[in-house]
């Protein structure tokens, strides 16, 4: 029994890489969401079907990405307290991050989707320069 306890990292810690920087910052999801939202528009712009196809390939990584940082900020910057003082904040993420993925801007190519995904985006930036200030 005393084997396991011994391999056991003494010291727990989490990132959103491999070294713990604590550098977090929503302009990440932002700059990805804008990417969505201009080449949806592009998109639409261009009937190119090889055009079209790189676009929603291209879209659909930056969605993902979107999602990523997203979720970084969610599970890793993030905290109790932070959620205590901002009861929406939750809910916020969900719908962001859906508004990502499949039901969202991922999966269509109407730029209207990305502005509601950059909206949600900017409320959650907004508390979190709020808690920076703190």
């Amino acid at each position: 029994m005393r084997l396991p306890r011994i391999l056991s990292p003494r010291t727990v810690v989490s990132a959103h890489c491999d070294l713990p920087c604590g550098v977090y910052d929503p302009a990440q999801a932002r700059i990805e969401a804008e990417s969505v939202k201009a080449i949806a528009e592009k998109y639409q712009a261009n009937t190119d079907p090889e055009f079209r196809t790189r676009a929603l390939i291209i879209k659909e990584q930056r969605a993902e990405l979107v999602k990523h940082h997203l979720w970084v900020l969610w599970t890793d910057y993030f905290k109790a307290p932070h959620f205590e003082k901002y009861p929406q904040l939750h809910q916020l993420f969900n719908e962001a991050t859906k508004l990502a993925g499949a039901a969202g801007a991922k999966g269509t190519t109407d730029p209207a989707k990305a502005d509601e995904l950059l909206g949600k985006i900017e409320e959650i930036a907004k508390i979190f320069w709020e808690t920076k200030q703190a």
